[in-house]
């Protein structure tokens, strides 16, 4: 008999015997349609594949006993592997082993949480005993929607959107719920390469299979973090004070952790412990940086001893209305913009540079942690911060260079397609007209940011315990013309820490400790070890005389510090003598050593090649 095989794929006939095994048929099947896992089929009589039987169940039965006949349709559904994108492609899509990933350990811990949002007794309705419940005191999911409006949650956490997706699955028989396959799968918006169609691969050859489909935008419904906490006021200032100082703007980077958010269910908060400020060109209406910056591996192997991680950025925005009075203009409202279309796609490669590891993807990372902190004017004339992400939706259009920021900061513009060269699928989004119906409109050639946009709280401590000393008074890194970072500064608030304490808030200051670590004075032991007596509050500081890189630094501390006291007189002197030396007796003049350090350098340096103090002192 004949049978018509209906898939993804399109239509395709098979001949089988009517006696023949659904083994059989589903090998023939599965060498027609290139399926690699025969234990993803599912047939079944009509479309749906809630009806379909998965083959493990039909494979000993014969077609004959599931009552075919000659020329029915037989719908045929399966799970495609995971396609790797091809080497020009940033990210791949492969399958991973779940097993050997490793979350945050805020996401491990919130997903042995069961998340119940209880609720009391109801005195109006609830007609029971304490120890009984209704519907009308019964916990809600987390992800309850009518709890979300509530409490003006407007973004569910992404743990409590897990929950939503696993409840939805099990309440739908689908095909693959037996494989227990990551509910998780990031969208792509790239032409998939290599092509099943038969025809040469992008960019020379596309079809229906290989393009995107249509896009349409709205609100991301689930953020993944849902506040950001600073553990102290003097991060805000200390950064602002650059602006205050300067008029130009600042940019910086957000070092922290995850912790469990318990105002909303399920949800996390990134808690900044530390600013660091990489090499910029600073003006009063932007900002240049350099991406990725030399320092950057270092600063995060000094955070990570620490405990920390990059959970943000934080920019500010700010111009003074001129009354004096230490206000601001208003830039960003309701009736401007919040973020602007630059800072949208630049958050959005930030959020693609800092992915999110997670088990319930397919390939292992789903969406970002990064936040995007902005320090400006509010309609008060206030200086405010607000926090925000980017919809993951924006992170796969800007991969896939499909949108690109436009000049009206409150829009965004869609590319137009080049043949063989850049395709541009449809773009649409949905907004309510002035007779409030909804209508669908074409984003070419541009839509408005807010559909990108996730909106983060963040706000302070009510008892705050920071990890750093918020009153340190070493200079911040990298702001040439109004602090400079150097071995006397460094010397200044170490060697005058005369008890152990003082020595503890001297070193409790991440901007200490980066600098510490750029001198090259201590192993990496040395320094790891420096680092956790420094942010344990238990930790014995004695300990530090017994690391060689340590005494070692205070002994070229203490000679930057009798440098700087000497003053100009003694450098004069010093000069002077050289140069007597040098006329009396010019073989000498062949090598210096080094007073600090002994080590011998060339002729005509004049500072150290080891420890890079002045040879004329």
């Amino acid at each position: 008999m004949l049978l018509r095989i209906r898939s993804k794929e399109g239509m395709n006939r098979l001949q089988v015997e009517g006696g023949e095994m659904f083994r059989s048929l589903a090998q023939k099947v599965a060498d027609l349609l290139k399926i690699q896992d025969l234990s993803t089929i599912t047939m079944g009589k009509d479309p749906s594949p809630s009806t379909a039987a998965p083959i493990s169940q039909l494979a000993d039965k014969t077609i004959d006993a599931a009552g075919l006949k000659h020329g029915d349709i037989v719908y045929v559904h399966y799970i495609e592997p995971s396609v790797q994108q091809n080497e020009t492609h940033a990210d791949s899509t492969e399958s991973v082993d779940n097993s050997s990933i490793k979350q945050d350990e805020v996401d491990d811990f919130l997903e042995k949480q069961r998340g119940l949002i209880h609720r009391k007794k109801d005195p109006k309705f609830c007609r029971h005993g304490s120890n009984a419940m209704c519907d009308y005191c019964m916990p809600l999911e987390p992800y309850d929607a009518s709890y979300l409006e509530e409490n003006k949650i407007k973004h569910m956490s992404f743990h409590a959107y897990l929950r939503q997706l696993s409840a939805a699955q099990q309440s739908i028989n689908i095909a693959a719920s037996s494989n227990n396959l990551p509910p998780l799968e990031e969208q792509n918006f790239k032409v998939k390469v290599p092509c099943t169609g038969g025809h040469a691969p992008w960019p020379e050859g596309i079809c229906t299979k290989c393009q995107p489909s249509a896009i349409t935008l709205q609100s991301q419904t689930y953020r993944m973090v849902d506040h950001v906490e600073f553990s102290s006021a003097s991060l805000i200032d200390s950064f602002l004070n650059y602006w205050r100082s300067s008029g130009s703007q600042r940019f910086g980077y957000l070092y922290g952790r995850y912790e469990p958010y318990l105002d909303v269910p399920l949800g996390i908060k990134a808690v900044v412990e530390a600013i660091y400020e990489p090499p910029q060109e600073d003006h009063s209406d932007g900002i240049k940086l350099g991406l990725p910056w030399n320092e950057e591996a270092k600063v995060n192997q000094a955070a990570e001893v620490c405990g920390l991680v990059p959970v943000g950025m934080i920019f500010s925005d700010l111009i003074d209305d001129g009354t004096g009075k230490g206000s601001v203009i208003a830039k960003r409202h309701v009736n401007s913009y919040f973020l602007s279309s630059l800072e949208c796609v630049f958050a959005a490669e930030m959020q693609r540079r800092h992915p999110n590891i997670s088990k319930h993807s397919v390939s292992g990372k789903f969406s970002s942690k990064f936040v995007t902190c902005v320090i400006s004017g509010d309609t008060e004339g206030n200086i405010d911060v607000k926090a925000y992400q980017v919809s993951d939706t924006l992170t796969a259009l800007n991969e896939a260079g499909i949108v690109e920021p436009s000049v009206k900061p409150s829009v965004m513009r869609v590319k137009d397609s080049i043949p063989h060269e850049r395709y541009v699928p449809e773009v649409f989004y949905k907004f309510k007209n002035e007779y409030n119906v909804l209508v669908k409109q074409s984003a070419k050639p541009t839509f408005p940011v807010e559909y990108l946009l996730v909106n983060v709280t963040n706000g302070f401590p009510h008892n705050p315990s920071p990890l750093f000393n918020p009153e340190s008074t070493f200079p911040i890194e990298n702001r040439e013309g109004l602090e400079h970072q150097n071995l006397h500064s460094l010397s200044k608030i170490i060697l005058n820490a005369h008890s152990t304490e003082a020595l503890r808030a001297a070193l409790s200051d991440f901007h200490v400790l980066c600098f510490i670590q750029s001198t090259d004075t201590l192993l990496s032991e040395e320094f790891s070890q420096l680092c956790h007596l420094v942010t344990d509050k238990n930790g014995n500081l004695d300990q530090l005389n017994q690391m060689n890189g340590w005494n070692t630094l205070l002994m070229i501390l203490k000679e930057a510090g009798n440098t700087k006291a000497s003053g100009s007189s003694t450098t004069s002197t010093a000069t002077s003598q050289a140069n007597t030396h040098t006329t009396t007796t010019p073989a000498a003049a062949a090598s210096i050593s080094c007073r600090h350090c002994t080590f011998t350098n060339p002729p005509g340096n004049e500072n150290c090649e080891m420890c890079g103090l002045p040879l004329s002192d």
